[in-house]
């Protein structure tokens, strides 16, 4: 087409083609890019019909055009039909236009009409010259996601150039395709991006059309077919079987701990033990809500590597967490035996070498660290298990990393990933399909349950009189603020927003308040080196500090069960997830536990939403689901979201229908059809598979 660069191999070729800027390279990326709504433009409304705010198409003639300038600079067009005359109000143009709306012109106008002083008049509609017979659109006109630079016009005509070269055979069998009521693929798109208009707009808009459902179901499928092949792919690889011995640190272990398995702890634990004995690498997802008790899990599991001579290696994001870690599995497993090396950053490098010496010599049995872990002097003599907790906080290259320290002879390290972010079940499947995942389900006796209640930012001062009639009683309280300092760019002056309360500045409030207790509040965050922060945590664990003021440094990893306390301001800025890890740094110990929530107003629809459920349950699973709807999946995962690359048009929310179908579709296709089901692949993910082997 004229004008037009062709998509695919040539927008390939010219870098600075407007499609790029989109993404947009292939004739399939120009089918995929749906319009985000449409405008009807088939039927025309004379002007005395228009309704004000409801957008129309009119035709009508120039009467005249004339350039304004009292106040500023305007273009001033009236126009006419057979029934009534209609102003056109331009702020925005270029000399020439008058010239383009001269007296007599015929015109097509598309606009949002609104009332003025002499009728309806339209702002900056859009207007397109008429030929003497020019006809209507028998379609519905699409509005794309654009960019910069990049306009509707050729948008349009890009797209319907590559339906025209599009190879839109349909891989997917006609049976399924009639089991499930959908239509041809390549009909659904002609469809969606060229809708006849007795089509109904909102069931475009909304994606509830047949021809929606279609586009959503192939890509849920073709994310199904991968997570299936990834898992087939990873049933090919080897890994040192790592059976239980009778009498090994394992069973020595689980007499000399000072609690009893829960149920769901113990049923983790045999699932997580038959899958080290084999083979085949485990793969397997951890979760339960925090405090449920994940680490004994992966304590035993680290003991059964350790009994077959091989060593373990666990991973987590922060000092702090890893810290936590190295305490209490040292405090397990060095009594019975077990080397356990430490590598963290901001070690002298003598310390670091002598950790790094101990894992490549096989004398430490067990390495926990941060980052460190995956550099690339450091070495292991026989890694046979790695474990990834708060997984999502990681990206696929730092847990392939990870792996690659054991690939050898050939041979992969088993892995198991830990969250304390429970997994909704839609996205459990959409996600994690190619994981299996264990289940702690109930927290452990004796954990208190925590009373929420939530606060507006007025009632301050009472909270703080509060948190100081606690501490000098001689309990222990967190108080947690966004920020650490405040914002450089924060403009002096009146704000429209109310200013985020920072820890610095409320630690030295707190101090005050305390007058000559003030030495017993520390403060915590993230900018602190790495030893200093394991001071502040050891005071304040050994009960030298009893109010700590931080930042969400302390979300994860910090485990002080005297602390019965955690107040939590600007709630209304935190997602739900991480609130809920906050409120679990409490309830710990045998004392009754509370959080405060302190927000500021105004309160969006969302922030209010998650405040309620915060009040309303302790229950992870319950608030991961909510988070779900809330927010989508993307905010509940870290980097491992790449996995929902593909997932452009389906919403898990939305369409958990559908994913149940796609994963039954899948199995189906790549045990019947499997050329056709590699060939839905390589059409939706072509090479960007990579997600998948992490």
């Amino acid at each position: 087409m004229a004008g037009v660069p062709a998509p695919g191999a040539a927008a390939a070729a010219a870098p600075t083609a407007p499609g790029e800027r989109l993404g947009l390279r292939s004739d399939w990326d120009y089918a995929l890019h749906l319009p985000l709504h449409y405008v009807d433009e088939t039927r025309v409304t004379p002007i005395a019909e228009l309704r004000e705010s409801r957008v129309a198409v009119v035709q009508a003639r120039v009467l005249q055009a004339e350039l304004m300038t009292a106040r500023r600079r305007v273009l001033r067009v009236v126009v006419e039909d057979d029934s009534a005359r209609l102003e056109l109000r331009f702020f925005h143009f270029y000399p020439s236009w008058t010239r383009q709306y001269a007296a007599g012109r015929a015109l097509r106008i598309r606009g949002e009409p609104r009332r003025g002083l002499f009728g309806f008049e339209m702002v900056h509609p859009v207007c397109h010259a008429l030929g003497p017979d020019a006809p209507l659109p028998d379609r519905l006109t699409p509005v794309y996601p654009s960019a910069a630079g990049v306009s509707q016009a050729w948008l349009r005509k890009a797209v319907a150039a590559a339906l025209r070269r599009l190879d839109a055979r349909e891989w997917l069998p006609q049976t399924l395709l009639a089991r499930l009521q959908l239509p041809p693929l390549g009909q659904a798109l002609q469809l969606l991006h060229a809708p006849p208009p007795d089509v109904e707009i909102e069931q475009l808009e909304d994606r509830r059309h047949p021809a929606w459902r279609r586009v959503k179901f192939d890509e849920l499928l073709a994310q199904q077919l991968a997570q299936q092949l990834a898992r087939a792919r990873r049933a090919e690889q080897r890994a040192w079987p790592l059976p239980a011995r009778d009498g090994g640190v394992a069973q020595r272990l689980l007499r000399t701990l000072p609690f009893a398995l829960t149920p769901d702890q113990a049923a983790c634990v045999a699932e997580i033990g038959v899958d080290l004995q084999r083979e085949q690498p485990m793969h397997r997802l951890l979760q339960g809500d925090v405090g449920s008790g994940k680490t004994v899990v992966a304590a035993l599991a680290a003991a059964q590597a350790i009994d077959s001579g091989m060593q373990c290696a666990l991973m987590a994001p922060t000092d702090i967490l890893a810290a936590q870690h190295l305490r209490r599995l040292a405090e397990w497993l060095q009594p019975l035996g077990v080397g356990v090396a430490w590598l963290r950053g901001g070690q002298s490098r003598r310390e670091r070498e002598a950790e790094m010496a101990r894992a490549a010599s096989g004398e430490a049995s067990l390495v926990v660290g941060t980052h460190a872990v995956i550099q690339d002097k450091v070495q292991f003599a026989r890694l046979g298990l790695a474990v990834v907790d708060e997984q999502h906080r990681f990206g696929v290259a730092q847990r392939l990393s990870l792996r690659a320290k054991g690939a050898g002879e050939q041979r992969q390290p088993h892995l198991l990933m830990m969250t304390a972010t429970p997994i909704p079940r839609t996205l459990a499947m959409a996600v994690f399909g190619d994981l299996d995942i264990s289940t702690i389900a109930h927290a452990p006796p004796g954990r208190q349950p925590v009373r929420t209640r939530v606060f507006s930012e007025q009632r301050r001062d009472s909270v703080m009189h509060r948190v100081r009639e606690l501490v000098l009683a001689g309990r222990q309280a967190y108080w947690v603020c966004p920020l650490i300092e405040p914002a450089a760019d924060s403009p002096p002056g009146p704000k429209a927003q109310p200013e985020l309360r920072d820890a610095l500045a409320t630690h030295a409030e707190l101090q005050a308040l305390l007058g000559e207790h003030g030495d017993c509040v520390g403060l915590l965050h993230g900018r602190m080196p790495a030893a200093r922060k394991a001071e502040v945590m050891a005071a304040f664990a050994a009960g030298e500090l009893r109010l700590l003021v931080a930042t969400t440094v302390i979300e994860v990893g910090v485990d002080v069960p005297t602390a019965s306390l955690m107040v939590i301001e600007h709630a209304e800025r935190f997602g739900l997830s991480q609130l809920h890890q906050l409120r679990g740094r409490v309830g710990r110990g045998h004392d009754a536990a509370q959080c405060l929530l302190l927000f500021s107003e105004p309160l969006s629809a969302t922030a209010r939403a998650r405040l309620r459920a915060m009040h309303d349950t302790g229950d992870g699973f319950v608030l991961a689901q909510k988070d779900l709807e809330l927010r989508g999946p993307g905010e509940l995962l870290g980097q491992r979201q790449s996995g929902l690359q593909g997932l452009r048009h389906a919403d898990l929310r939305d369409d958990a229908d559908l994913l149940e179908l796609a994963r039954g579709a899948a199995a189906e296709l790549l045990r019947e059809q499997p050329q056709a089901a590699r060939a839905h692949l390589q059409r939706w993910l072509g090479g960007g598979m990579d997600w998948l082997a992490a």
